[in-house]
């Protein structure tokens, strides 16, 4: 590989600098639910605590590393999402790495400028949760599974191996992506072996990193196995009484990535998909000669993922997959490069090609940007405002009832003396005595299935005095009031 020049040195610090500002802008912002459910069930306890039971919210090595950050810095928003802010901005230098590898210097700065701006990025980078974590450790490795392919060492396998259990430490889910570059391996190991042609450090040296990866994860998670394997075994049982059954299918999980990331519903979500997908085929096909197990490994992941979880029952959240974005960013900056040369080669040669690729180029910037503007526009749930603002108007002998799952953290984290409704049953007993009563709403279209005695009685009269927006999704927090 070349060595980098200073003006892509430059180029690179300024891309990262930009990324950083866009991701420090509003770090501060209230936490909404899984935030807060973090640092109440997890991350308050002694650091012994923390390791001694499994829970699918407890993202360990994330969660390890917000403690530290606590340590150091205290207790505010921006100190609990800093490790997911610096894992975030890590993640763009390991695409850019391995971009670089496979492309050049030109495309790798265009796909980290991309993600620089991408919505989703912004959003998990600004998420105290372990998911950037995941993407860093796992496009790491991308790059050693990239170079160990291409030239096996002891080293590169053995950082291999590090980064899967760093991976999976993080979250469980960090092992599908892992499998999947086992099966890409195995299959090119049999391909291999008909041809004749298995180099036999091809075949020991990438058994060693898999070996060490599973065996230091093995390690780490040694005093959870019991409750792991529980918690596993019971998750078919959660996700089948789960009233919101479109969250375990995976066309709905395809239309609220892409819905998410426009802002927007209907046709154009069906469009963008339909370009991400051909796009991505195109990236394929363009670096199939320099990198020919890329684009099968990230395509893999993707059916792994979907059908591993299907398997067991379990919901299908967008978040699992967004490991894979800093992949198909690249992939799609390789597929508009393609088809801008192949119109080139048809209509004018390879001096139009660069002209529309790089018009292509700058309306992909332009609209990258329009669309991160969004991650401003409110928090990701704003249940403090709700609270303030209830605890404002509230007179001596009002109740308040928060109603759903993001109840459970008004007493907690924000110390109210809230009661909270899940079921009917809960609601009417709420409302059963007599005044004034506030009602909150976290995660409305839930707790409206949830809860239909209150969705007959908000459609029937409650007063609504407040929508809090959020930019989660079902993240509005809605304020009620009963006379």
């Amino acid at each position: 590989m070349k060595r980098l020049r200073g003006i892509d040195r430059i180029w690179f610090g300024a891309i990262l600098a930009l990324a950083a500002a866009l991701r420090l802008w509003h770090l501060n912002a209230p936490l909404w639910h899984d935030e807060i459910q973090t640092l109440v069930t997890h991350v308050n306890l002694g650091w012994g605590e923390m390791v001694r039971s499994y829970s699918m919210n407890h993202h360990y090595l994330h969660n390890l590393a917000v403690k530290l950050s606590m340590t150091l810095f205290g207790d505010a928003p921006w100190v609990v999402r800093l490790p997911a802010m610096l894992f975030g901005l890590g993640t763009i230098w390991a695409v850019w790495a391995l971009a670089r590898e496979i492309a050049g210097v030109k495309i790798a700065h265009l796909t980290a400028l991309l993600l620089a701006l991408s919505y989703h990025q912004i959003w998990f980078s600004q998420n105290a949760r372990g998911y950037t974590g995941l993407a860093f450790f796992s496009t790491l490795g991308m790059l050693y599974f990239q170079r160990g392919m291409r030239q096996p060492t002891r080293r590169t396998w053995l950082l291999y191996g590090l980064t899967l259990a760093a991976a999976v430490f993080t979250h469980l889910t960090g092992a599908f992506f892992f499998f999947a570059q086992g099966i890409v391996w195995l299959v090119t190991v049999i391909t291999r072996t008909l041809r004749g042609r298995l180099d036999r450090a091809f075949l020991g040296l990438p058994l060693l990193g898999f070996l060490v990866g599973g065996i230091v994860t093995l390690a780490l998670y040694a005093p959870l196995l019991p409750s792991l394997l529980d918690t596993v075994s019971s998750v078919s049982e959660t996700s089948a009484g789960d009233v919101m059954q479109e969250y375990q299918s995976p066309l709905w999980t395809a239309f609220e990535a892409i819905r998410s990331g426009i802002g927007s519903a209907g046709p154009l979500v069906a469009l963008v998909g339909a370009a991400v997908v051909i796009l991505s085929i195109l990236g394929a096909i363009a670096i199939h000669r320099d990198a020919p197990l890329f684009a099968p490994a990230t395509f893999l992941h993707i059916a792994v993922t979907v059908g591993l979880l299907m398997a067991v029952g379990m919901r299908i959240w967008p978040r699992f997959f967004f490991v894979d974005i800093g992949f198909l960013m690249f992939l799609i900056v390789m597929g508009v490069q393609l088809s801008c040369a192949v119109i080139g080669h048809f209509i004018g040669g390879e001096r139009l090609s660069r002209a529309l690729f790089a018009l292509a180029a700058v309306a992909m910037v332009a609209i990258s940007a329009l669309l991160a503007a969004r991650n401003y526009t409110a928090p990701k749930q704003d249940l403090a405002g709700a609270f303030q603002m209830v605890e404002g108007m509230r007179q001596p002998g009002d109740r308040v009832v928060a109603l759903g799952y993001a109840g459970e953290n008004f007493g907690p984290y924000f110390h109210a003396d809230w009661a909270i409704a899940y079921t009917d049953a809960d609601y009417r007993a709420a409302l059963a005595a007599p005044g004034r009563v506030y009602l909150v709403v976290g995660f409305p279209e839930r707790v409206f299935r949830d809860i239909p005695a209150f969705d007959s009685d908000r459609k029937a009269g409650l007063t609504e005095l407040r929508i809090f927006p959020g930019t989660l999704g079902d993240g509005a927090v809605i304020v009620y009031r009963r006379d």
